[in-house]
């Protein structure tokens, strides 16, 4: 195997990166929650996509096909949020099975044009298809930014607090489906404090914390004792402790952002939203990830999370 064949899913990324010629327009490619693209001086606008796969992300049933088109434009939408963006417009693209195939469009589309609206985002096109396989829904969304505000993987610093909204762990019990992207918390959060580097915790929150260690070229400290576990991953009950699953279990969709100390306190003492926040760690000089026990031991904490997998075959 050459010594750049991509093995991965984030390895075939950076081959892609790698052979991706640069554009002045293309203010941020590929890398980040959103492509960034020149529209005026003082405006920039986002680009995102995401495609869901019928026995990947999601199976129905249990999922309704309404909950599916919610959680298509849901995920991009998470997206937008963790650019501090404002989402503006959706292009849809469904490939349908030929059995029941209009039936079925009609509902995603309900659940999508739902979500829509309470986002203020207009479904201005997209593509449908058919075949003899099962639902694949595609969503582009397009947002706006102001392009001095925008908030990126890569500006973590040391010293920086690392937060989070909301609970993590145990999505897979009926959060993945039915989440609401935090749109009006980025927007807010980007407002009031000076954000330095942010993230939608889709493959988990290892996996999504050391993808912004990896851009900001820093480290962290992660407290045990201070991650916010959902009742969903307390009752699992599949050999996995709570910790594992808060740690590793993706499509949470909250964020995970880095800010100065003052910033991260102003947040705690005055909430900004009903939201919860909280404090897990710190970002370090030093690189390496590491979580601290509730004895202050420093553990090791590999980005595990989730990645599609691929096996290995003939070239092509």
């Amino acid at each position: 195997m050459p010594a750049d064949q991509p093995h991965d899913e984030f390895s075939l990324i950076d081959w892609i990166d790698k052979r991706s010629p640069g554009d002045p327009q293309v203010l941020l490619g590929i890398g980040d929650d959103a492509a960034l693209l020149r529209v005026q001086p003082d405006m920039a606008r986002l680009a995102t996509m995401d495609t869901l796969m019928q026995g990947v992300h999601f199976t129905i049933p249990p999922a309704s096909p309404r909950q599916v088109g919610h959680k298509a434009l849901a995920v991009n939408l998470s997206d937008i949020a963790a650019m501090a963006g404002r989402p503006r417009a959706a292009l849809v693209s469904l490939v349908l099975p030929r059995e029941n195939g209009i039936p079925l469009a009609q509902e995603v589309h309900t659940g999508i044009q739902s979500l829509a609206t309470a986002h203020d985002v207009v479904i201005a096109g997209g593509d449908t298809n058919t075949w003899n396989g099962p639902l694949v829904v595609s969503l582009t969304v397009l947002g706006e930014v102001d392009a001095h505000r925008v908030v990126r993987r890569d500006g973590a610093r040391a010293g920086d607090w690392i937060m989070v909204t909301g609970a993590l762990g145990g999505s897979g019990s009926g959060k993945h489906l039915a989440f609401q992207p935090r749109v009006p918390e980025a927007l807010i959060l980007n407002e009031q404090v000076s954000l330095h580097a942010m993230i939608d915790i889709s493959d988990g929150l290892a996996a999504d914390l050391h993808h912004v260690l990896r851009h900001s070229g820093v480290g962290a400290v992660v407290d045990v004792t201070s991650i916010p576990i959902s009742r969903a991953a307390v009752e699992c009950g599949d050999g996995q402790t709570p910790l594992e699953h808060a740690l590793c279990d993706g499509e949470d969709f909250e964020l995970l952002f880095t800010l100065s100390p003052a910033d991260g306190r102003k947040l705690l003492e005055q909430p900004p939203f009903a939201t919860r926040l909280s404090k897990i760690g710190e970002i370090t000089a030093a690189a390496g990830c590491h979580l601290r026990t509730a004895e202050g031991r420093l553990e090791a904490l590999p980005p595990r999370g989730w990645q599609h997998g691929f096996h290995s075959g003939p070239a092509i």
